[in-house]
């Protein structure tokens, strides 16, 4: 089934505001829900609603909290989440970032104390509409085997890159350091499909495209096996020493429950430099080489990263946003 995206929106927001969230805060965050599901990614937009519903019920996201600034040098700030809303908490953090990009030419804000940020390339795409180059990462509850190792100990930890374009299709890089995002396991499960590629590991101990298996023993596969592994122990280090806040390691000893994030926005603004001519001309020799390339098989289609998302976006935007129908009915039911 499909629904329309202001049906969709009007229904997160009903839901959001019945849990307290103000009038305000709820259409921002109903809208993130559905600009999520409108890019096709679904796994951290309608499909994951009902689990944040789930997580304020429990009381570990404050509804009404707001992230503060505590330090600040010079394009560095340092933000206390107070456990409030993940994607409000982002978004604002981005906006900050981007203002102070705006003044020295680069801004980044660390936020400790703060919830799952949903779609991480969200941020990107903020940062590349403001006319900025965006960076940003989180860690996550321990998630993810260490390369060799069986029993999660470090997180899948979401990195995003975009570079901006004056047109707005921008080239935005969102990805998780495991192979597949728990989410994407979820949804490909409940669409009774296989991985395209082996994901992580099954009960016996072979690597597998069977998103059910991996969801099982949790032994997802680190992107590019040890150099993923290091990366998200490296992203954790950081993200902590900037921000003061909660490693992976202490997020995992606190509870089986994802809260209490440590996240990382930066945005570096090439107007201070560079004309936005410059810079689309750069993207756009770069882009068009690739999507030259010589197709590996029949049918391939050589795209740049971010231009899925948006070619999904207009096609949602005409024809409605694709919805499990026990998916929506839960949603309903909240």
């Amino acid at each position: 089934m499909r629904i329309p995206h202001e049906i969709m929106t009007r229904e997160f927001e009903r839901v959001l505001a019945s849990r307290g969230l103000s009038e305000v805060d709820a259409r921002e965050a109903a809208a993130m829900f559905t600009a999520a599901s409108l890019d096709g990614v679904y796994s951290h937009g309608v499909n994951r609603f009902a689990r944040i519903i789930a997580t304020i019920d429990q009381g570990l996201i404050k509804v009404d909290a707001k992230p503060v600034p505590v330090s600040a040098l010079g394009a560095f700030e340092r933000w206390d989440g107070n456990l409030g809303m993940g994607n409000l908490n982002a978004r604002i953090a981005m906006d900050r970032a981007v203002a102070l990009a705006g003044t020295h030419g680069i801004g980044l804000v660390a936020m400790a104390n703060t919830n799952h940020w949903l779609r991480g390339g969200a941020y990107g795409w903020q940062a590349a509409d403001a006319g900025c180059v965006g960076i940003c990462w989180t860690n996550t509850l321990p998630n993810m085997p260490a390369w060799g190792a069986k029993d999660n100990r470090i997180g899948n930890n979401p990195f995003v890159l975009a570079v901006p374009k004056s047109n707005g299709q921008h080239v935005v890089v969102d990805m998780a350091m495991a192979q597949f995002s728990y989410g994407k396991l979820e949804e490909t499960r409940l669409q009774g499909k296989q991985l395209p590629l082996p994901g992580g590991y099954d009960t016996a101990g072979e690597l597998t495209t069977d998103p059910a298996e991996i969801e099982k023993t949790r032994r997802v596969l680190p992107i590019g096996f040890w150099k993923g592994s290091g990366m998200s122990i490296a992203l954790d280090l950081i993200a902590s020493i900037l921000s003061a806040g909660s490693t992976s390691t202490e997020i995992g000893k606190r509870s089986t429950n994802e809260y209490c994030l440590t996240q990382v926005f930066i945005a570096i603004a090439p107007g201070h430099f560079n004309t936005p001519e410059f810079t689309d001309q750069v993207i756009d020799t770069v882009l068009e080489d690739v999507k030259a390339s010589i197709p590996a098989y029949d049918g391939a289609e050589i795209r740049y990263p971010g231009e899925r998302a948006y070619l999904t976006r207009m096609e949602n935007l005409e024809n409605g946003i694709p919805v499990l129908p026990e998916v929506w009915e839960k949603i309903r039911e909240l």
